[in-house]
């Protein structure tokens, strides 16, 4: 068996949590691979509505095992949060859900940091969401993280020793903070992680693919914010392409099977960082209410604007996109014409390629579609599609090499549409 892989190609917020419970009935396992609570995928079915921040988007189908990978950094309080929320509303976790060893823990004083660490930058923060993520990854790259399988370790003195030392970088930031209630809900968080199972979770995934099991492997935020191949430095902290996969559950690239890359009919940014195809007018403005553009974990408003095909056609090939998924089609519904950027120009030369470096000097270049003007949400089958929706489909297809399988018209389970069927 092969590990599927699912992961955003724009700049996170592409939809992928329902596209992952949407899959997840054809798979025995789903896996995160990387990012933190700062990634917030969100559900809707049966009327209730849930953001999950740190949980494996598979967790609603009952008969699934869950994985929160080694790639993954995990905040004990809000994990906490998260999954007595969930439990709440009916949905047990303790026998669903498994935890790496390997992954690393987010402390009370990694989010201190984070939060020192942009107000240091002033009028260059990087725009964080202040969830401590960046500052846990840096400790584990530079070898003095604390990781889920301390807790049965030690766990006291090597809590111990990365506080001491968070705290004299802090000292000589002249930052101020109190660590008391953030430091109190954390350990209670430790004695909560304590009820799951730790697991030694590149051991299990292969296990499960050599006795024939699916696995669906799920990213967080997206391509273009991968620390090494995004908009640099305003990017999170992991790999968030497919071969994070790879290093956030411990398989090799030759068990990689399908390779599914969501992307909006549109696209959003939220935070800093350059975006060529950013609107500042009124049609940006109705993107982001139609689209309901506002961050699941910060509530910050996404910025909005139209479709990027040079830097998702970089996306669909450092990925190996195999099949392609369109999200959020509707909120287009009611528009006179598309547009879609197809170039760049930059210092007057037009290229079709994303460059080394795109925060300042880029100008779109733009081809127009006829939208469709007709209200997608109620449509069940690609045969209801409208001319001038299927028209930009073929579009996208061919500038971008690779068929768009599902269509999103809504932001229901109900409202999701595959296409190519067999008969």
């Amino acid at each position: 068996m092969k590990v599927d892989v699912l992961l955003g190609l724009q700049w996170g917020d592409e939809g992928k949590g329902k596209v992952v419970d949407v899959l997840t009935p054809k798979y025995d396992v789903v896996a995160r691979f990387q990012g933190g609570p700062n990634a917030g995928h969100t559900l809707e079915f049966e009327g209730q509505k849930y953001v999950l921040r740190s949980i494996p988007s598979g967790i609603f189908q009952g008969d699934k095992v869950n994985i929160i990978g080694n790639g993954v950094v995990l905040d004990p309080a809000l994990f906490k949060a998260e999954a007595e929320a969930l439990e709440a509303s009916g949905h047990p976790l303790k026998e669903r859900l498994h935890i790496s060893k390997k992954a690393h823990l987010i402390l009370p004083t990694h989010r201190i940091l984070d939060a020192a660490y942009e107000a240091a930058k002033g009028d260059a923060k990087v725009g964080t969401t202040g969830k401590g993520i960046g500052p846990t990854y840096t400790d584990k790259v530079s070898r003095n993280g604390v990781r889920v399988g301390d807790i049965l370790h030690n766990f006291e003195q090597k809590y111990g020793a990365a506080k001491a030392r968070h705290e004299q970088i802090l000292k000589s930031l002249n930052y101020e903070y109190d660590l008391t209630e953030l430091e109190k809900a954390w350990m209670e968080g430790i004695e909560y992680l304590k009820q799951f199972h730790f697991v030694d979770s590149e051991h299990e995934v292969n296990n499960y693919l050599k006795d024939g099991k699916s696995v669906l492997s799920e990213g967080a935020q997206g391509t273009m914010l991968d620390i090494d191949f995004g908009s640099y430095p305003f990017v999170t902290s992991s790999n968030t392409v497919c071969a994070g996969a790879c290093t956030g559950l411990g398989v090799a690239p030759n068990r990689i099977g399908e390779v599914f890359g969501i992307f909006k009919a549109y696209c959003t940014r939220v935070g800093a960082g350059p975006f060529p195809t950013e609107l500042f007018d009124e049609t940006g403005d109705k993107m982001c209410t139609l689209g309901h553009e506002f961050g699941s974990v910060t509530g910050r408003k996404r910025r909005c604007g139209w479709i990027d095909l040079v830097a998702l056609k970089y996306s669909v090939m450092i990925n190996g996109v195999t099949k392609l998924i369109m999200m959020k089609s509707d909120v287009l519904d009611t528009f006179d014409t598309i547009k879609a950027c197809v170039a760049y120009k930059v210092d007057g030369e037009e290229i079709d390629y994303f460059p080394y470096d795109i925060t300042e000097g880029v100008e779109p270049v733009y081809a127009e579609l006829p939208g469709w003007k007709t209200d997608m949400t109620k449509m069940q089958s690609e045969d209801e599609f409208p001319e001038e929706f299927n028209a930009y489909l073929t579009f996208l297809e061919e500038q971008l090499g690779v068929e768009i399988k599902i269509v999103s018209v809504g932001p229901d389970r109900a409202q999701t549409i595959e296409r190519y069927t067999e008969e």
